[in-house]
């Protein structure tokens, strides 16, 4: 079982910065891509962000350009990172990490980490 905690949010203004980190138990995290999702109020939870095993990235549209998703596998460190820079009031979401297989014809990550609480992040003048 794959657990994950989420960390590093926060209330800060338009066009700030905050960085996510995003720590994960178990071995297999290794093999797999890893995830950052949101959820806003009243929204469907939405994948922003994917880093496979190789280090291949992919971004939603709505993020391209201002955020960037890295990971450390070294010295058995399964942290993954979502670095936020420009971000603007319709990013404010709880924002959650997951890991497993990316399928890159698709574009879609499948989870099966069991979901964290989620780190808030609020931005807001």
């Amino acid at each position: 079982q794959v657990r994950l905690v989420e960390s590093g949010g926060g209330l800060v203004q338009p066009g700030g910065s905050l960085r996510l980190s995003c720590a994960a138990s178990g071995s297999i995290f290794s093999i797999y891509a890893m995830g950052w999702y949101r959820q806003a109020p009243g929204k469907q939870r939405e994948l922003v962000a994917t880093i496979t095993s190789g280090g291949n990235t992919n971004y939603a549209d709505s993020v391209k350009g201002r955020f960037t998703i890295s990971r450390d596998k070294a010295n058995a460190k399964n942290t993954a990172y979502l670095q936020m820079n420009s971000l603007k009031v319709e990013d404010t979401a709880v924002y959650y990490c997951n890991t497993g297989p990316w399928n890159p014809v698709a574009g879609t990550l499948t989870p099966f980490g069991s979901w964290g609480q989620g780190t808030q992040v609020t931005v807001s003048s």
